[in-house]
């Protein structure tokens, strides 16, 4: 079943109209579809998403009113989805612009390879700058262009729903879409740019480390973003949270990007079970993988699994690593359920610039993030409040010279005794690295 997120008015413009005709009934008239009208599991679901005070700090922003969602059995069937593609963009997409290919051409030099920034499961994303005059209202800016490869039909799924969560959603902790673009066969996307990339390139790719203080910033940033998406009455579970989708501007300040994998939980449900896996193992949390239960717990698993990554620099999974090592969850527990032996797996290139007590409460809260259990895992909203008074803590690690030898090449035997002890660290199947489909 496939979720289709619509912002429904009491007076329906033209547009709107046509999409509910041509969507649920393409030879009928147009008729009002009501709660009643479908199965329990194929339903017209309405539900305001207008998070709870009590719920999420002021400093976060209140989702639109009338953000509703809709589920059709049908668009599994890519024919009677892509031939309406324009019309659902423009309904659910308003305050979004619509661009011409032939302006993006224009911005990236007919996307270039000098303009190139990077490649991903959707496509390839080039750099753009938007002249004042391109567009009434849009102020002269760079861009980045993300463009769909129109091989992978997933990509169309995922295109419409960046357009419908990012067309509505609009916080400081989320990157900002401007447009889109539908012309032919090809599906474009327009965000702001974020001159800092993203935080894998800084974590992984970059011999220059990030100060503590920076990575600090990023997390708290990172948890706000999908604060603000779980902190309402129908919570957004982001389900692709890791390094490369946390953008950062040129302050660091963390944006969540690539909503394509985002659902939206019904209202008076808990949970969204589906029955396709879509992610990357090493940061989907256990019961997604194995039963395909998705919750917002998912979404903090996944928090926890960055946590590990800013404390030790290491990739969540890591292929060319000795087999012990290679999933950071698991070879990280012993340590991070050690104070003592927390800075064994700390980044090297952090040694005597990071706060000894504030990594002890990140260790514990990576720890509390990756439980098993999702009953377990604090709200991410909780996580933000332990991560924002780590900010307090001016104490300093002692430079390298003084630090006694240790090993980073396993637990000892007295931790790896303690941890079968415990009995609840079950290590996962292997599985494939990087996005894929698990059924």
């Amino acid at each position: 079943m496939i979720l289709v997120l619509i912002c429904y008015h009491q007076q329906p413009n033209s547009t709107r109209h046509f999409f509910l005709h041509t969507m649920k009934h393409p030879s009928k008239p147009w008729k009002p579809l009501t709660t009643n009208c479908c199965t329990i599991q194929n339903q017209t679901i309405f539900g305001n998403l207008k998070p709870s005070s009590s719920d999420i700090s002021n400093d976060i922003a209140q989702l639109p009113n009338s953000f509703h969602w809709m589920s059709f059995s049908d668009l599994g069937h890519f024919s009677s989805i892509r031939s309406n593609e324009d019309q659902i963009a423009k309904s659910f997409a308003s305050d979004l612009y619509d661009f011409q290919l032939s302006d993006l051409r224009a911005i990236t030099q007919n996307f270039s390879n000098s303009f190139w920034q990077g490649e991903g499961g959707f496509g390839t994303v080039h750099k753009g700058y938007i002249d004042a005059n391109l567009r009434p209202g849009l102020k002269a800016q760079p861009v980045a262009v993300k463009i769909l490869n129109v091989q992978g039909l997933q990509g169309h799924r995922e295109w419409l729903a960046e357009v419908i969560f990012l067309g509505q959603l609009r916080h400081k902790n989320l990157v900002k879409l401007i447009g889109y673009c539908y012309e032919d066969e090809e599906r474009l996307l327009i965000y702001e740019f974020m001159p800092r990339g993203s935080l894998e390139n800084h974590l992984f790719r970059r011999k220059t480390s990030l100060p503590w203080a920076t990575r600090l910033k990023i997390t708290i940033g990172a948890a706000k973003g999908l604060a603000f998406l779980h902190a309402a009455k129908n919570p957004v579970i982001f389900r692709d949270f890791k390094t490369s989708n946390i953008l950062l501007d040129s302050d660091f300040t963390a944006k969540l990007s690539d909503f394509g994998l985002a659902r939206l939980v019904s209202e008076g449900s808990k949970s969204h079970v589906t029955t396709r896996v879509w992610g990357n193992y090493g940061y989907a949390a256990p019961e997604y993988i194995s039963k395909g239960h998705l919750t917002t717990k998912s979404d903090v698993y996944s928090f926890g699994v960055v946590l590990i990554e800013l404390l030790t620099g290491r990739r969540a999974i890591d292929k060319k690593r000795p087999k012990t090592e290679q999933n950071l969850v698991d070879w990280s527990k012993p340590y991070l359920s050690n104070s003592k032996r927390l800075r064994c797996i700390m980044d090297p290139r952090l040694v005597g610039q990071y706060s000894v007590k504030g990594a002890k409460e990140m260790a514990l809260l990576a720890l509390q993030c990756t439980s098993l259990n999702p009953k377990d895992r604090p709200r991410i909203q909780t996580a933000v409040e332990t991560l924002e008074n780590l900010q307090k803590f001016k104490d300093m690690a002692v430079t390298y010279g003084h630090w006694p030898q240790c090993a980073r090449n396993g637990a000892s035997n007295k931790v790896k005794i303690d941890l079968r002890a415990g009995g609840n660290h079950k290590r996962l199947s292997p599985l494939v690295s990087g996005r894929t489909t698990w059924f």
